[in-house]
């Protein structure tokens, strides 16, 4: 057991402890501190019945105050809501040629449709809309499919592509190989004069150049420069979606890769539907 004696210097009883002849004193505890710590004693139990507490066998005591955070949250966005409602009925009740031609409204769209946007859209245009390739389009060049206006842009949000909307945009490229249009030489030779277009060598009056004017010009325009009415994507260009190797130009011309995108109109306002056009409209490549 610890020996317990009386310090010669100051006359209190010591614990007992000793490290390196340093002896520690049974000094009392202050009685402020005493104090202080029973009266936390005391809130923490009116705390318990007044919000939110422990949990028992069916839920968890609510307290007398029917305080939640989730109604903190609720009222924090309704006041933030409140704050931003002069410019989303703006932005709702004018044009979006108007928005952009008001400096204010402008910049609150804008900043609005990025905040969307990252939470939206990002996931698969990425972050400032980049694009994956092979999968999802860039959203910062000036190459667009079903054209890159605030409108179009709005309408192709709104109602997505090949989405369940009854005003979705529907654009369907014949699988030329699979279903057995053209041989797989007719498809590698197409290839080939595809690549050319992008080029600016294409010979329109070679056998490839007929057959393209017969198979994919009503869609892509006589000369690729794309048909944005029929989301005829431009081949004259070397901006491409799923690879700019003749075998992937081939795989695509043989069994094609049909994109879907969700109708956001259902899911978002108005007034967040009209702030991403603009935010897409301003990322570099709108028309």
């Amino acid at each position: 057991m610890a020996k317990t004696e009386i310090d010669a210097a100051t006359g209190v009883p010591t614990t007992g402890h000793e490290w390196d002849g340093v002896k520690e004193l049974d000094n009392p505890l202050p009685k402020w501190w005493v104090m202080t710590y029973f009266v936390t004693i005391a809130v923490s139990i009116v705390y318990v019945f007044l919000y939110p507490s422990f949990p028992t066998g069916t839920g968890y005591l609510k307290g007398s105050l029917g305080h939640t955070e989730r109604i903190s949250v609720e009222q924090r966005l309704s006041e933030a809501r409140a704050g931003q409602s002069q410019w989303l009925d703006q932005i709702t009740a004018v044009s979006l040629e108007e928005v952009a031609g008001n400096a204010e409204l402008l910049t609150f769209a804008r900043q609005g449709g990025q905040a969307a946007f990252n939470t939206n859209c990002a996931g698969c245009h990425g972050v400032g809309g980049g694009g994956q390739l092979g999968k999802y389009p860039v959203l910062a060049d000036d190459d667009w499919i079903w054209g890159g206006d605030m409108e179009a842009i709005y309408a192709t949000i709104s109602y997505g592509i090949r989405s369940d909307h009854d005003e979705a945009r529907v654009s369907e490229m014949p699988a030329f190989g699979a279903d057995e249009i053209l041989s797989a030489e007719e498809i590698d030779v197409l290839a080939d004069f595809v690549l050319a277009l992008a080029q600016g060598t294409a010979d329109f009056e070679s056998d490839a150049g007929v057959s393209y004017l017969e198979n994919c010009a009503a869609c892509h325009g006589e000369q690729g420069e794309g048909i944005t009415d029929l989301g005829g994507p431009k081949l004259n260009d070397f901006v491409w979606l799923y690879g700019d190797s003749k075998e992937a130009i081939a795989a695509q011309i043989s069994r094609p890769q049909q994109g879907v995108m969700p109708a956001f109109g259902p899911r978002l306002d108005e007034a967040t539907v009209r702030m991403l056009a603009v935010y897409v409209h301003s990322l570099g490549g709108g028309q």
